[in-house]
C-alpha cells in the first residue's frame, strides 16, 4: 500500500507519517518550496517527498502521476483561524483551489484511491447550548473565512464522490494538540511561554486571550489513528466527527499546564489575542465514527499537556 500525505512536514502530517510507517505502509508526501522539514527529519530517509504547491494544477497532476497512491490524506491547508481574518481570500483560495486540483488530478488519471479530507469542527461555528455535544447533523454556522473554506472542502469531497465515484471521506476534527503543535495555537503558545519563563528569558507573566471558550481537545496521536481507520472502514461521501466528547475551557487547559511547572506565573489578558468573534463551545459527539471504526481517544489529556510542555523544554535551547 502507498500513502500520500499532503502537508507531510506539518504538525499532523509528521505524526501521520510516523504512524503509517509503523504499519509498514509506503509513505510519500508533498511539501512546498522552502517548507521547514524539522518535524520529519528523523523519518526522511524512509519517505518520498514531492515539492508541490497544491494551488499549481500541473504540479499536482505531475505529483499524483508520479506517486500513484492507494491512500491520500489531504491535510495541507491554511489552518490558523486568526490568519483567515487578516487574509480571507488567501485562506479560501489556498484551501479550496488546492483540493480541487487534487481531486481533478485523481479524476483525470482515473486513479482508484481513497481520499481522507481533513476538515474541522470550526465548520459548526455558532453552536447553541442545547446543541452540545455536536453531531454531524448540526447546522453549519461558520464564523471565520477558515471555517467557510473547510465547508467548501467538505462539499467538494461529497460532489466528487457523487459525480465521479472518487472514494472520499471527510472528518470534522475537533481541537487537536500535542508535541510539535505550532506556537500560534493556544495550547502550544501557553506551553512555550511557560518554558520561556522557566528559563528566565521573560518576566513571569503569561499573556492570554479568551479563557472562557470551551473546546474539545484530542491528542494528535489519537487523531492520526482515526484518519487511518476512516479510510479503512468509513462510508465514502460521509462526514464523521473526531473528538473526545469532553469540553474544557481554555482556563482549564492553562491551569493544567501551570500545574506541570514549578514557577509562579501571573496571568494577563492581551487584547491582541482576542478574536473578532469566538465560538463559545465546541464539544463533539463522535458516536457515529466510533460505531463504524471502534475508535476512541486513548491518551489522557494530562499526558498530552505534559508531552507538549516537554516538547518545548527540549526544543528551546538551554
Amino acid at each position: 500500500m502507498r500513502a500520500l500525505i499532503t502537508g507531510i512536514s506539518g504538525f499532523v502530517g509528521s505524526h501521520l507519517a510516523e504512524y503509517m510507517l509503523s504499519r509498514k505502509i509506503e509513505v510519500a508526501g508533498t511539501v512546498r518550496s522552502g517548507s521547514p522539514l524539522q518535524h520529519i527529519e528523523h523519518v526522511q530517509p524512509d519517505i518520498r517527498l514531492y515539492e508541490c504547491d497544491l494551488t499549481d494544477a500541473p504540479a499536482v497532476e505531475q505529483t499524483i502521476s508520479a506517486a500513484q497512491p492507494d491512500l491520500i490524506f489531504h491535510l495541507a491547508a491554511q489552518s490558523f483561524v486568526p490568519a483567515s481574518w487578516s487574509a480571507p481570500m488567501e485562506t479560501i483560495h489556498n484551501n479550496v483551489a488546492g483540493q480541487i486540483h487534487l481531486l481533478e488530478a485523481i479524476r483525470k488519471q482515473g486513479l482508484a484511491c481513497k481520499v481522507l479530507i481533513a476538515c474541522s469542527s470550526e465548520e459548526y461555528g455558532q453552536v447553541e447550548e442545547h446543541e452540545v455535544p455536536i453531531k454531524e447533523t448540526n447546522p453549519l454556522r461558520p464564523l471565520s473565512p477558515y471555517a467557510i473554506s473547510k465547508i467548501a472542502q467538505n462539499y467538494l469531497g461529497y460532489q466528487y464522490y457523487r459525480n465521479y465515484g472518487i472514494h472520499t471521506v471527510c472528518t470534522r476534527t475537533f481541537n487537536h494538540t500535542g508535541p510539535r503543535r505550532g506556537e500560534q495555537f493556544v495550547t502550544s503558545n501557553f506551553a512555550k511561554q511557560i518554558v520561556e519563563i522557566e528559563r528566565g528569558w521573560k518576566p513571569p507573566v503569561l499573556f492570554v486571550g479568551n479563557l472562557e471558550a470551551q473546546r474539545d481537545f484530542v491528542d494528535v496521536r489519537d487523531v492520526v489513528r482515526a484518519y487511518d481507520l476512516a479510510l479503512d472502514r468509513c462510508v465514502p461521501g460521509e462526514v464523521y466527527n473526531v473528538a473526545s466528547g469532553k469540553g474544557r475551557t481554555i482556563r482549564e487547559v492553562l491551569n493544567t499546564l501551570l500545574g506541570l511547572s514549578a514557577v509562579s506565573i501571573e496571568i494577563q489578558e492581551d487584547p491582541a489575542r482576542l478574536r473578532p468573534s469566538d465560538v463559545k463551545a465546541l464539544v463533539g459527539d463522535y458516536s457515529k465514527f466510533h460505531a463504524v471504526t471502534g475508535w476512541q481517544p486513548e491518551i489522557p489529556f494530562e499526558q498530552t499537556m505534559k508531552d507538549l510542555l516537554n516538547y518545548w523544554r527540549v526544543k528551546l535551547p538551554q
